[in-house]
């Protein structure tokens, strides 16, 4: 039998209280497009998202082919929407799967409709304005004509339209960006159809929905998971729950002398004599590289220092102010709560200089995901 030397935990029950409170807080006539790329930010499709179609979510959102097909092979009753581009050989995959492509150039309505043609079957489309952030999209200055070539073509539908910001806490910059897209939809007319999705805010952008707003839908990606946006957000305020925690064994624990230094580099040196514990995971799991000598985990409730370079199997935790006795195998909390005591995902997040999605993403393989259903 084999025994987990770290693992993550993701409580389903959360993440349902989280959609749920999100969806109450949006106007009833705004659109829930629920973001689940990368595994669902590491937290695992399949299960995932099987609980989110439980739980009243409009429309899934995703980076590329290989995701979507995952989720429309457990249901058919759900829009996906595909973000990123397309390469060409992927194409067959919007028939076979029933998916929405983001369209953004002259050359992919030309593939779209001659794959329409070849299936006789319309193919819907959402496009994507780049009003700013120089990455995929039809520049904004370009995309009326584009937007007039779809409109005019038989073999597409495009029942959507997007653009994506740069940086939502640059109020100024995200003001332009809105308004570039804006223009280009009151030029065309296109958001007028029956049915037309328009959507520009994820939870980080969301700042007001007025009453004479355009847009009828909002990405929401790292906020169902319990991260919450910046503090300029409607939907800051929500009371969400973290879904992921992660946790790891601690494998044994030794007494080192003053003056020894420890891991790679060698960029600890301990001050007085030590015991130090080694846990059975490292950035080969889960714990970032930078969170040696800053960051701390959690054993039997009280928190302690990560000491030396995290290495990729193990990392270092100095135990010698420990306040009960601590053994082998006992749990090191590194992401979530033991206790009275949180790690936030943001806190590791800080300690490794990255963002927490960065973090959720590079999870690896290794580590199980272990679903619960806690409800608290």
């Amino acid at each position: 039998m084999i025994h987990n030397r770290s693992w993550a935990e993701i409580n389903l029950a959360a993440l349902e209280r989280n959609l749920r409170l999100i969806r109450d807080s949006l106007p009833q006539n705004v659109h829930y497009i629920s973001v689940v790329k990368a595994d669902a930010y590491g937290h695992g499709i399949h299960p995932t998202a099987a609980r989110l179609m439980q739980s009243g979510v409009d429309v899934f959102a995703v980076a590329n082919v290989q995701e979507a097909s995952e989720i429309r092979e457990m249901g058919s009753g759900w829009p996906i929407l595909i973000l990123g581009p397309l390469l060409k050989e992927e194409d067959e995959a919007l028939i076979d799967f029933d998916l929405i492509p983001t369209i953004s150039s002259v050359e992919e309505l030309d593939r779209f409709e001659k794959l329409s043609q070849k299936h006789q079957k319309q193919i819907s489309v959402h496009i994507k304005i780049d009003s700013g952030m120089g990455r995929h999209g039809a520049w904004w200055e370009e995309a009326e004509q584009l937007i007039k070539l779809i409109a005019a073509s038989k073999e597409i539908n495009i029942c959507g339209a997007l653009t994506h910001f740069a940086q939502p806490m640059d109020r100024a910059f995200t003001k332009e960006q809105r308004n570039r897209f804006l223009s280009v939809l009151e030029r065309t007319k296109i958001h007028r159809q029956k049915d037309f999705l328009v959507h520009a805010d994820n939870s980080s952008s969301l700042r007001s929905f007025d009453r004479d707003n355009i847009f009828n839908a909002v990405r929401i990606g790292l906020l169902q998971f319990g991260v919450s946006p910046p503090q300029e957000s409607i939907l800051a305020n929500l009371e969400v729950e973290p879904v992921l925690s992660f946790h790891a064994k601690l494998a044994m624990i030794k007494n080192l002398p003053k003056g020894t230094t420890l891991s790679y580099g060698r960029q600890f040196t301990l001050k007085r004599n030590s015991k130090i514990g080694i846990i059975s995971a490292g950035y080969g799991d889960a714990i970032p590289l930078p969170c040696g000598n800053r960051a701390h985990g959690l054993i039997d409730g009280h928190p302690y220092p990560l000491v030396g370079r995290v290495t990729m199997d193990q990392t270092l935790i100095d135990l010698t102010d420990m306040k009960n006795e601590i053994k082998p195998g006992q749990v090191v909390t590194l992401i979530g709560t033991q206790g009275k005591k949180e790690i936030l995902l943001t806190e590791l997040a800080n300690h490794a200089d990255t963002i927490p999605w960065e973090l959720l993403c590079s999870i690896t393989k290794r580590v199980p995901r272990i679903y619960t259903t806690k409800r608290e």
